[in-house]
């Protein structure tokens, strides 16, 4: 307990901004109350484009709010190529013209623990900063470049550009307690070496003592735990309900958006949660008002839009960011010499990364194996965590800047020989989670795999096959295995217990390839970079009459997995049926998360209303949002088939409502709809200009019905586009 024992009383007298999470108001202070204003920023990932937005921000709270604090909860390396060239001396000048007060360690921050120079970035970052760093739960006494930095105290007397498991700050005469927690999770998710990482809890139970024995009675958690992650580890609202004592958690690690704080309050008093989102879209701002024994009694949140057009960017900012930013353009805009004829899906959504196969992975993986296979020719399978891209690529000219932004940790090439056994338990790992996105989801070249989502996480996998030469072989668990990854994956990262245990046996070669320079050698020798779903990871579908030999079989996984198409019954996909007007109205809400149907504004439809359920209803959010027309003015015609020309179209609508008008130049190459009208023509062009279709034969076949398959491909490729 915190040592407030009169506060339970006082605590049943919170202002309703305590209890109403939703919309705090401030309070009026009583007297001999304390206003604090905590500013704070989490998952910034390297991202300074707007960094004068933000010190402008900072400064003009400063103004308004003379008692402040400015807070980082972690992550500030890894994400652009403003890490990737200056390994975090780009963001240091800012964070120290801003004043931070104090900032914790996230996981990203080891991410070049396993690098040539190790930490000594890292180190070079904290002795360089003019602030102090809080970790209560890190040690870093083993590692020669950060050990020397690190004081194991809580103190009002600390030293900037030094570590110290908690920091007491004193702001207009009252005592404010800071203490640092990182994700223990950060050994298997990113690269700490010696460093390790304790409890969360015994850490802050211990903090929560050393500041109270001190007589501080307003405790700041600073931590990179995550708001909602998995309980597994750590995360913030175990910590709140673990730990009394703790009145406010400035958090980090998962990205969350809260827009207003909140509020735990199932111990004796309150403690309020915040955190900023990411990639500096966000100052987070959090007014608070204690009593004289340390209870908020009132508080108030929000999240500054960094990118609001109505903030001026700090002058002396803007300046420094200068040179920093010619450096990046320079590497930024230099081409590849290889052009990517479709979008490279490495988003983090339902199609993303990190819960299912996409072209992008495969690509890389493909990349990967191929320089392997010139090291080490008896390698015959990539493996590629979806955690390690970062980023998709757009169509046109790939350029250095782009596949340093998707791949910006700058992983070097494993190569190691497993047993059969020792691979599907680490296929088996990949998959535990589906559809639960998950850093350590494998992208494979070499294998296919088929796995059943309802089965048992440890049990999922019902078939592996090998690719040897135009070969599939089973595989075989007691034979031998060459399989390339990066050295993180191959160390264990990601929780790879088998991969771990092959590491220490000495059973993984180094060659040292770096990842990105593997993917610019491997594009830069194709006729064409179109890389597509292959069925490599498939989820067991409950269709009967899908061939998953056939083309369409990875296209339909894919919609069915992501909730973007059923099918005509439960075991029943009937891919070779056409597709009626209404179903694609159906599945063009899905993929945009159209939600609030019930309150759409009528159409002008007067053959809609006998349809069954909420489809009405569908068809009038989709007309709302400019994404389809009628064939009249009164009639829409639902139950008619469509055609391939007005599929194109609806697609085109809904591609510009989300990205703006696509401008074409020169009409696709098809021979057979030079009758149709420009706006059909452009739709046409753009779908083939974006690798959604390809005709048969030089024919488009504009009149034709669109199948059920073919829907399935072209809403599989195109929902990247619109999708965040």
């Amino acid at each position: 307990m915190k040592g407030k024992m009169f506060k339970s009383a006082i605590a049943v007298a919170l202002t309703a901004s305590v209890v109403g999470v939703q919309s705090p108001q401030t309070a009026s202070a009583a007297e001999g109350d304390f206003e604090l204003t905590i500013m704070h920023t989490n998952d910034t990932h390297a991202n300074l484009d707007k960094v004068a937005n933000r010190a402008a921000l900072v400064n003009k709270i400063r103004g308004e709010q003379p008692n402040n604090l400015l807070l980082d909860a972690g992550d500030v390396f890894s994400g652009t190529l403003y890490f990737n060239t200056f390994e975090g001396q780009a963001d240091l000048p800012f964070m120290n013209l801003m004043k931070y007060d104090a900032m914790t360690f996230g996981n990203h921050e080891f991410d070049l623990g396993s690098s040539e120079r190790g930490h000594q970035s890292l180190a070079e970052f904290v002795e360089g900063a003019d602030f102090p760093f809080v970790a209560a739960n890190v040690d870093l006494s083993a590692d020669e470049n950060m050990g020397g930095l690190q004081n194991e105290v809580y103190t009002a007397d600390y030293n900037n550009g030094e570590v110290y498991n908690g920091i007491i700050k004193e702001i207009d005469g009252e005592q404010v307690g800071v203490f640092g927690l990182t994700t223990e999770e950060t050994a298997s998710i990113s690269s700490p070496g010696d460093i390790t990482f304790s409890n969360y809890i015994e850490a802050a139970e211990e903090a929560v003592a050393a500041f109270e024995e001190a007589g501080v009675n307003k405790i700041v958690a600073l931590t990179h735990i995550g708001f909602n992650d998995s309980a597994e580890f750590d995360n913030d609202q175990l910590l709140a309900e673990a730990v009394e004592g703790i009145d406010v958690i400035v958090g980090g690690h998962t990205h969350v958006k809260l827009d207003a704080p909140f509020v735990y309050e199932g111990n004796t008093d309150p403690t309020v949660i915040v955190q900023a989102n990411e990639y500096n879209k966000f100052l987070g701002q959090l007014d608070l008002t204690f009593n004289e024994e340390g209870v908020i009694t009132s508080h108030a949140g929000q999240l500054h839009d960094v990118n609001a057009e109505d903030i001026v960017p700090d002058a002396e900012a803007a300046e420094l960011l200068a040179p920093f930013a010619e450096e990046v353009a320079e590497v930024k805009n230099q081409s590849t010499e290889a052009s990517a004829e479709i979008f490279l899906n490495g988003g983090r959504n339902e199609g993303g990364v990190r819960a299912s196969e996409t072209n992008l992975g495969n690509l890389i993986t493909d990349g990967m194996l191929a320089k392997a296979k010139t090291i080490d020719s008896d390698t015959v399978i990539a493996l590629q965590n979806g955690g390690g891209i970062r980023a998709s690529i757009d169509i046109g000219d790939i350029t250095v800047g782009e596949v340093l932004t998707t791949m910006p940790f700058g992983n070097a090439l494993a190569i190691m020989n497993l047993t059969g056994q020792e691979l599907k338990t680490a296929l088996e790992h990949s998959v535990r989670l589906f559809p639960e996105e998950n850093g350590g989801f494998l992208h494979v070249a070499g294998l296919e795999m088929t796995f059943d989502p309802d089965a048992a996480a440890g049990s999922r996998v019902t078939s592996v096959n090998i690719k040897t030469g135009d070969t599939m072989t089973p595989l075989d668990l007691t034979a031998n295995y060459k399989v390339a990854t990066n050295t993180f994956t191959a160390k264990g990262g990601d929780g790879f217990t088998s991969f771990g245990e092959a590491y220490e046996d000495g059973r993984v070669s180094e060659p040292g390839n770096i990842d990105y320079e593997m993917f610019i050698d491997h594009i830069q020798s194709l006729d064409s970079v179109k890389p597509m779903l292959e069925n490599r990871i498939s989820p067991e579908i409950p269709y009967t009459d899908v061939n998953m030999e056939n083309w369409s079989a990875p296209y339909i996984t894919d919609v069915f997995n992501r909730g973007l198409m059923t099918g005509k019954s439960d075991t029943m996909f009937a891919p070779q049926e056409t597709l009626p007007r209404w179903q694609a109205v159906l599945i063009l809400n899905r993929m945009l998360g159209v939600e609030d149907i019930e309150n759409a504004p009528a159409s002008p439809f007067t053959d809609t209303k006998d349809l069954p359920g909420t489809l009405a209803k569908q068809i009038d959010a989709a007309y709302a949002a400019g994404m389809i027309n009628g064939v009249t003015t009164t009639k829409f015609n639902p139950r008619a088939n469509i055609s391939r020309a007005h599929f194109a179209i609806i697609l085109n609508r809904v591609y510009e409502n989300v990205n703006g008008d696509y401008e074409v130049t020169d009409y696709a190459d098809y021979s057979d709809y030079g009758n149709y009208n420009a706006e059909t023509k452009e739709a046409i062009t753009m779908l083939d200009e974006l690798g959604i279709v390809e005709g048969y034969n030089g024919k488009f076949r504009p009149a034709a019905f669109t199948s059920r398959a073919e829907t399935a491909k072209m809403i599989s490729i195109f929902a990247p586009y619109v999708q965040e």
